[in-house]
């Protein structure tokens, strides 16, 4: 009987290290002031060992790329706010919780949210660091050296310096599927399924920054002629990669780990997905109730639009419990005329509206 109890012992040890483990993220790099470097005084601790949520193989990396760190948080902190952006009007808004887990327990869950959360976090990465190269602040890289595009007319300059991209997407891949690299699960066992859904959402973040740069160039001649253009390689606006990682979000297919250890459809009748697509494993909660099982925050107290029938109106938003209606005093500046010169001068208009909350 003692030797039933302590294997038992071990075994909820064992778990609850894991899920401990599980709920540190690199994320948490966005949510913690990441020092420079050349910041640190001699004799203090490495920046690394400082750093929380850093799988091993991402620890190494770090102690490698120290410069990266500020540009990895960045590109976390992107890819949150995007998120927060393409999730504000429905049920799972992408609140983030604490330091650790950054999005709590609901990132336990294979689901279509966390696919998106995966893909827009590695793009945010990708983004980050291309740019700090084409900027100078890594000493690992710099200008994008990408070949002249075949259409460019041939009177066109191409050499402007351009964002990384190259080097911004070899980098995230590295770093980002470090941590679902370095756990080996059994072949064919759901956590193995979980870790080859990370790894494709990753992909699909990194290579919508990737195929969305796009050539941009600027004109040089007397009075505007335009007799001259020099073009480079240029980021999209990460709103535009948001916008298209939304899509592949609302599109993500449902797929399921065989014995052989690979990702399998759950419908056959669809295509296959591509690198570029978004896949889940799990289906999504309703997010209505508060549920510390699953991480759900719920939607009680959630401002509604009364008078919308997509998921931010209030039947939706509030899950059929009903809402409760409440005036509110805005401030807006109105009546802005500009003075010569060189300014703008605005009165204050205060309104009072309507708004509803969920009950």
């Amino acid at each position: 009987m003692p030797s039933l109890l302590l294997l038992f012992t071990v075994a909820l040890l064992s778990s609850w290290t894991q899920l401990l483990t599980e709920a540190n993220s690199w994320w948490s790099l966005a949510m913690n002031p990441v020092q420079r470097p050349e910041m640190f005084i001699i004799g203090a601790q490495p920046v690394c060992s400082q750093l929380p949520g850093l799988s091993p193989g991402q620890r190494k990396l770090c102690q490698l790329y120290q410069e990266h760190m500020v540009y990895i948080a960045e590109g976390a902190k992107t890819g949150i706010r995007e998120c927060q952006h393409q999730f504000r009007q429905r049920r799972w808004n992408c609140s983030t919780v604490n330091n650790t887990s950054v999005f709590g327990r609901v990132m336990q869950i294979g689901s279509r949210e966390t696919a998106f959360t995966y893909a827009v976090s590695a793009a945010g990465v990708v983004n980050a660091i291309s740019r700090a190269c084409r900027e100078g602040e890594l000493s690992t890289c710099g200008c994008s050296r990408t070949a002249r595009p075949k259409d460019l007319p041939r009177d066109w300059l191409w050499g402007g310096c351009g964002d990384n991209v190259e080097y911004g997407y070899r980098f995230a891949k590295e770093f980002v599927d470090a941590r679902e690299r370095e756990k080996n699960y059994a072949k064919g066992s759901e956590e193995q399924g979980r870790v080859l859904m990370n790894l494709q959402n990753n992909e699909a973040g990194r290579r919508a920054v990737y195929k969305m740069a796009d050539v941009a160039c600027k004109c040089h001649g007397v009075s505007g002629s335009c007799s001259l253009k020099t073009c480079w390689l240029q980021l999209a606006e990460f709103r535009k990669v948001g916008d298209q990682l939304k899509e592949k979000y609302d599109s993500a297919a449902a797929m399921r780990i065989t014995r052989k250890g690979k990702l399998e459809l759950v419908n056959s009748r669809f295509n296959p997905p591509t690198p570029e697509d978004l896949v889940y494993v799990d289906p999504s909660p309703d997010y209505c109730l508060h549920n510390e099982t699953t991480g759900s925050l719920g939607t009680q107290g959630r401002l509604c639009n009364k008078t919308s029938e997509g998921m931010d109106g209030c039947e939706l938003m509030c899950c059929g419990r009903g809402y409760d209606q409440f005036k509110s005093v805005q401030v807006e500046r109105c009546h802005c005329r500009f003075h010569w010169c060189c300014f703008v001068k605005c009165r204050k208009c205060t309104e009072i509206v309507d708004q509803y909350i969920c009950k």
